[in-house]
């Protein structure tokens, strides 16, 4: 890996772990030699990761909307942002300049992006491991959620394994080194009950 994507949320939210789990994941990229890709803003988790990344020494690459862009959210000091001209276009390439992601607590658009990477992977599409840094249980709810869809079959045992969780950073770091695509011939399940 070179580059991880990191999905968060613009809001900081309601506990300082979640900015102190941002600084952290992004001083364990630094540590590293990765470059972080995110969603170029400079408010909230976002632009807690960004600060601590270049703070640190490291990569931070934006990729914002213009429409956001024009908002006045996008972080003045990265070492390169792009920016497109929707959020089509801003998940496409943020995908294309990571190896891997992981997913800070965030929002409806973190949760929505990190299951799309998590689908594309599944499908074959790509082979870039994905991981929730599941700070303080926050990712319990949405860990038990994909659970239930494996027991009730819409979700094979090995795809549901694609998600890689810890709450300490170069723990999940060091999952997504070590991680391989599974090697399963469908994922789709024929059977009726």
């Amino acid at each position: 890996m070179r580059r991880v994507c990191v999905f968060c949320g613009s809001s900081p939210g309601g506990r300082s772990e979640y900015r102190a789990a941002a600084e952290a994941l992004a001083q364990a990229l630094a540590r590293r030699g990765l470059g972080v890709v995110y969603g170029g803003g400079n408010v909230g988790l976002m632009g807690a990761v960004a600060d601590a990344m270049l703070a640190a020494g490291g990569e931070a690459i934006g990729v914002i909307p213009q429409a956001l862009m024009d908002k006045e959210l996008g972080h003045p000091g990265l070492t390169r942002m792009h920016v497109v001209g929707s959020m089509h276009e801003r998940k496409a390439m943020m995908a294309d300049l990571a190896d891997g992601f992981v997913a800070l607590p965030g929002g409806f658009g973190t949760f929505e992006e990190f299951c799309e990477v998590l689908t594309w992977t599944q499908l074959g599409f790509q082979k870039k491991p994905c991981g929730l840094l599941d700070v303080d249980g926050f990712y319990d709810g949405l860990l038990a959620l994909f659970d239930r869809a494996v027991a009730e079959r819409f979700v094979r045992p090995d795809h549901r394994a694609m998600v890689l969780t810890s709450a300490e950073p170069d723990a999940l770091l060091e999952q997504m080194e070590a991680w391989r695509p599974p090697t399963v011939p469908k994922w789709i399940d024929r059977k009726t009950s």
